[in-house]
């Protein structure tokens, strides 16, 4: 299979694609919104604020090439940011149109529990809320590396694979059709952040 890594300037890339490349794809980095076209796999990831990767999502095209490749059912999975930008909106630093490819909006995670870091950093479990291709042979409760400050509020439960705890439930776990989204980083989270690329890669 050919995975495009999608390059808009907010991620450092090379980490994703060893991941990549370790659970067998055919990897590469690509800022050119019309590469996605030669792909079987598209992986969107992302470090940093949702209003500035929109802003060079538009600029560059992606945004529109990454639509019309989920209309064709290419499979997409967004990572941490990646996943947050596939909401209609997005509230970090303002109000911004995200990708609107799953129903929802980003808003910040709650504060109110001062004993709670914001951002959330480190190890958390998942719980499962429904069998989906995507976390095939992954146990509930399983752990994953989080680091975001924001959370997907999606606007139907039936988006939501799986959730997580820290200070509320949270969609950690996203999916409508090929396109999905993680909220951790699954080329930090060790064996079962492998196993939910591998899972990925199995998805046609």
């Amino acid at each position: 299979m050919s995975v495009l890594i999608v390059d808009y300037g907010m991620c450092n890339l090379r980490s994703v694609r060893r991941a990549l490349e370790e659970c067998g794809a055919d990897a590469w980095v690509s800022d050119n919104p019309h590469d996605a076209n030669k792909a079987s796999h598209i992986v969107l990831p992302g470090v940093g604020a949702f209003g500035d990767a929109m802003k060079n999502l538009r600029e560059s095209g992606w945004d529109r090439s990454l639509k019309e490749n989920a209309a064709q059912n290419i499979p997409m999975l967004g990572v941490c940011l990646g996943m947050q930008l596939l909401a209609e909106r997005g509230f970090e630093g303002g109000d911004h149109e995200g990708l609107g490819l799953i129903g929802g909006e980003v808003v910040r995670l709650p504060n109110e529990d001062l004993s709670l870091r914001i951002p959330h950093v480190g190890w958390n479990e998942i719980h499962k809320k429904s069998d989906h291709p995507l976390i095939e042979n992954i146990k509930d409760a399983t752990d994953f590396y989080f680091v975001h400050g924001y959370y997907f509020k999606t606007a139907a439960d039936d988006d939501v694979l799986a959730v997580t705890i820290y200070g509320l439930t949270f969609p950690s776990i996203v999916g409508r059709g090929n396109v999905m989204g993680v909220q951790f980083h699954p080329e930090k989270s060790s064996k079962a952040g492998f196993q939910i690329i591998q899972n990925f890669l199995t998805i046609n």
